[in-house]
């Protein structure tokens, strides 16, 4: 069975980050896989000093910093422990009984990649530890994820609350239909206002193919909203957003399309640093 797999780290985004988990399994019907992973520290190279310092003298610093990193270890492990406890009970908390707790030593890639076969949905914080506040740093790390993950994501910024609404862009493309498809089949979004959002571009007969996304959605249960905008569109979408109050946005990260561009690459950072709402990258 596929599940949820949530990272969880210890930053502040964390408790939002296990809510979000929450509401995508109860939405989904899957279980949750609460996943710690922790990373080998960089060692600081202290070089040779044996001719300055003396053979002894040496000998006994590696010593001691050898005792420092199985401390280091030891005090990883327990905060792993306890971090995993906290978000168990939460899960509790809500109803959720169908939860595994994983603790892994590596890079957070790694596990995504040994995780694709059980994965349904990945749920991470926009904000990780020792991040709070850095989207220019953490910009990279995601735009990696998304690259290299196989499934959709969910990024949680700082506040978290059950949305019930969201926006998709259509930019009348094949990549675009295939969005609107899988926001159809998945699940997630089922129940929630549908904000369908275009920026007049140069595609033929955009138009048109918007009025029948609209009527393909409609068709399907979804409320919508349809709205044809023009103008750029980072600043297009993120002022539909805030004047609409939409609760959540959906992307792709397929396709070779200027909506392609704006989704992945320096333009997410850019969208998450002025998004306050979670965002569902589509893969």
């Amino acid at each position: 069975m596929t599940k949820i797999i949530t990272y969880v780290d210890g930053s502040a985004v964390t408790k939002n980050v296990t809510e979000a988990a929450i509401w995508a399994s109860k939405k989904l019907n899957k279980p949750i896989s609460f996943v710690h992973t922790i990373e080998k520290k960089q060692q600081t190279n202290i070089g040779d000093y044996s001719g300055s310092i003396g053979l002894g003298a040496h000998s006994i610093l590696l010593e001691e910093m050898t005792k420092l990193d199985e401390q280091r270890c030891k005090v990883s492990l327990k905060m792993a422990d306890e971090l995993l406890h906290f978000v168990s009970e939460h899960a509790k908390s809500a109803g959720i009984t169908d939860f595994e707790l994983i603790k892994r030593h590596g890079d957070l890639l790694d596990t995504v990649i040994d995780f694709k076969d059980d994965t349904r949905l990945i749920v991470i914080g926009q904000n990780g530890a020792g991040h709070s506040n850095s989207l220019a740093v953490l910009g990279s790390h995601i735009e990696t994820l998304v690259r290299n993950a196989t499934h959709p994501i969910l990024l949680i910024p700082e506040t978290f609350k059950q949305p019930t609404s969201f926006m998709i862009a259509y930019d009348g493309r094949e990549t675009a239909d295939k969005a609107l498809q899988q926001v159809i089949d998945g699940g997630l979004l089922h129940g929630l206002h549908c904000h369908l959002v275009s920026i007049k571009n140069n595609e033929k007969d955009l138009e048109e193919k918007f009025v029948n996304a609209q009527y393909t959605l409609t068709n399907m249960g979804f409320k919508v909203s349809a709205s044809f905008l023009e103008g750029n569109i980072f600043d297009s979408l993120i002022k539909y957003k805030e004047q609409n109050n939409v609760g959540l946005i959906v992307m792709g990260a397929f396709g070779h399309s200027k909506l392609r561009q704006f989704f992945v690459g320096s333009n997410t950072t850019k969208m998450l640093e002025n998004s306050d709402v979670p965002i569902v990258i589509l893969k």
